[in-house]
């Protein structure tokens, strides 16, 4: 049994019966006592957070002012999902031969709607039927939502902050109703997933992660903000599209860009001084400038950068146990890494930091680590010999001898450097389509490695590096296959199956995030991200690894979160940065041991349970 699985098992027990000797003082998030309004009738019904539908009790009815303004037939939460479910199929049934994406745009419609009217059932459902719909929610489908965005656009949700708001932005964060923020996604649609400069219509990807941190974090749907930064586009066509509903001028660049985004920081952190802000889709220039400018000021992170580097990092470790070695041998993998944006800078940085760590730590380990990375980009093999090198990718460059030694040169192709490395790993972040063609999948067939791991990490579908089915069919059914979206599992005949683990970010930004936010942690630390990713690499079975499966089902989503939080909180706690949460201080956290942690990290998850609703006059 992993140890995840004997966390999840002994946490299930404390939560059934045990009673602990702190759980008088444990402050929740949420708890049972009724919701004080100070408004009724109509006013509630269209109030998203408070609308109950027809599950309102005639008690309520007659208390809110809501009588005759519904059906007669009171019906329990159960048979409001049951009904909207129902009707959802039949949408499915009847659209079963239309465009993949036709059928999926019509799904976000139809939740779209329930989450303007209803936001407890629509959170429940997601709960619930998590597999299914974080598809819908967020990726794939979340792309071509921000692509047809302002055509889309029915009701505000979020906040939108504009190159013409300068000057204003202290004030206008007070026109957000909520007193307590606990967590902002902002993106300033620069680079949204592969689909590249969408402006203002990238909100759409904030406001997906923000849904999957209620779903899969337990974080209070009333306390979560998306931003759009809308400092204007570069896209040509929305420039000219009348119907564009954003800024139609080129972005901002340099100071006075900057200015903007330390604006906006300085005015939310001013108003929710503990609240946490994960950056989204920035393009690759300012992705690292903006994370190292604000990491150890604010209670921030960037999940394109740390958050892929973490999912990563718990993907190549569970490649190596499915090599059948321990995990402590991954700084023998050789791993080739085609593509140098901000994602792959992010993951080159952890792996190395964890191979370091393996290794002891020392001057000596770290310049071990980096001797296991080729780093291929748009313009092949980075080496020394590369002119204007950035400067996040300088240390992965390959010296000019080692290169000489295996005959590459700078610039060498993705085909060469696989033919002559035979990585363990090949590990796509590029964010360009079948980039792992069929002669480079031949060429990865020649690996030393007994299994070798193909990560295809590019989202959405379309900008996969390879299909799944391409790679068992040419590197070999023995093989491990990872990608950023979902795909089916490959039937390779003779009762075998090719397992395809995507390797989404969901595992672990919603896990950071409510960690954090519990732990009170001032920043977020590399040592908090290092914790998070082992965690996960930790969630799958022995049984699971032998098979080829590193990451484990998406409807395991809500505990893998708990047992990464966990693990988060205790590394805050070790490297004493953890300052507490509420009523929880730093010294009752220092207090709790690590199954203790577990329970308060399930008792401050928020649950979609309708509230008792008592109406007061201001």
């Amino acid at each position: 049994m992993s140890n995840f699985s004997r966390q999840i098992q002994l946490s299930s027990t404390l939560i059934r019966g045990v009673q602990y000797r702190i759980s008088r003082s444990f402050t929740t998030i949420e708890c049972h006592r009724p919701t004080i309004l100070h408004k009724k009738g109509v006013d509630i019904l269209h109030n998203p957070w408070f609308n109950k539908g027809t599950a309102f009790s005639m008690t309520e009815r007659d208390r809110l002012e809501l009588r005759g303004l519904l059906p007669t037939n009171i019906m329990t939460a159960e048979q409001q999902i049951e009904r909207f479910l129902t009707e959802l199929k039949k949408l499915e049934m009847n659209t079963t031969d239309g465009p993949k994406d036709t059928i999926s745009l019509a799904k976000w419609r139809i939740l779209n709607r329930l989450h303007d009217r209803n936001e407890t059932m629509y959170y429940k459902i997601l709960i619930n039927n998590i597999k299914e719909y974080a598809p819908i929610v967020y990726t794939p489908t979340v792309g071509l939502v921000c692509q047809k965005y302002s055509g889309l656009f029915r009701r505000p949700r979020g906040m939108y902050f504009s190159a013409d708001d300068r000057g204003e932005m202290m004030s206008m964060v007070y026109n957000w109703p909520a007193d307590q923020v606990d967590m902002i996604v902002v993106t300033d649609g620069s680079r949204i997933m592969g689909l590249g400069d969408l402006g203002v219509q990238g909100i759409g990807i904030a406001i997906g992660k923000l849904d999957l941190y209620v779903a899969a974090a337990g974080i209070n749907p009333q306390r979560v903000l998306p931003i759009m930064l809308d400092v204007g586009t570069n896209n040509e066509v929305l420039l000219e599209d009348p119907l564009y509903l954003g800024l139609q001028q080129h972005r901002l660049e340099g100071e006075e860009y900057i200015s903007i985004v330390d604006e906006l920081m300085e005015a939310v952190f001013n108003r929710w001084p503990h609240v946490i802000v994960q950056f989204e889709d920035f393009q690759t220039k300012w992705a690292s400038t903006l994370l190292q400018r604000y990491r150890n000021t604010y209670r921030m992170f960037n999940d394109d950068v740390q958050g892929t580097a973490g999912v990563v990092v718990a993907g190549l470790l569970g490649a190596v146990r499915a090599q059948e070695k321990m995990m402590i041998d991954f700084p023998k993998q050789n791993i080739v890494v085609a593509g140098a944006g901000s994602a792959g800078v992010g993951v080159l940085k952890a792996a190395r930091r964890t191979m370091a760590r393996m290794l002891g730590n020392s001057k000596a380990a770290y310049d071990s680590a980096r001797s296991q990375y080729w780093v291929v980009d748009a313009n092949g093999l980075v080496t020394e010999e590369r002119v204007d090198i950035d400067n996040e990718v300088k240390p992965f460059a390959r010296k000019i001898n080692e290169t000489k030694r295996r005959g590459l040169r700078e610039g060498a192709s993705l085909v060469e450097v696989v033919q002559e490395v035979k990585p363990d790993v090949l590990l796509g972040l590029s964010g360009v389509g079948g980039l792992f063609s069929k002669e480079v999948l031949e060429a990865l067939r020649g690996s030393t490695s007994t299994r070798p791991a193909v990560f295809a990490l590019s989202n959405p579908t379309n900008n996969a590096e390879c299909l799944p089915e391409d790679a068992f069919s040419i590197v070999g059914k023995h093989m491990v296959y990872a990608s950023g979206s979902p795909f089916t599992d490959v039937d390779l005949g003779s009762g075998d199956i090719g397992y395809c683990n995507q390797g989404n970010n969901m595992y672990l930004f919603p896990g950071i995030g409510l960690g954090t936010l519990l732990s009170g942690a001032r920043i977020i630390s590399d040592g908090m991200l290092q914790a998070a990713a082992e965690c996960l690499a930790e969630c799958m079975t022995e049984e699971e690894v032998v098979k080829g499966i590193i990451y484990p089902p998406i409807s395991r989503i809500r505990e893998i979160t708990k047992a990464v939080a966990a693990a988060v909180i205790n590394e805050a706690i070790e490297e004493d940065i953890a300052e507490g949460y509420r009523e929880m201080n730093s010294r009752d956290l220092q207090r709790l041991n690590k199954e203790e942690i577990l329970l308060h990290v399930e008792n401050n998850m928020w649950k979609p349970d309708y509230p008792k609703l008592i109406y007061k006059a201001d």
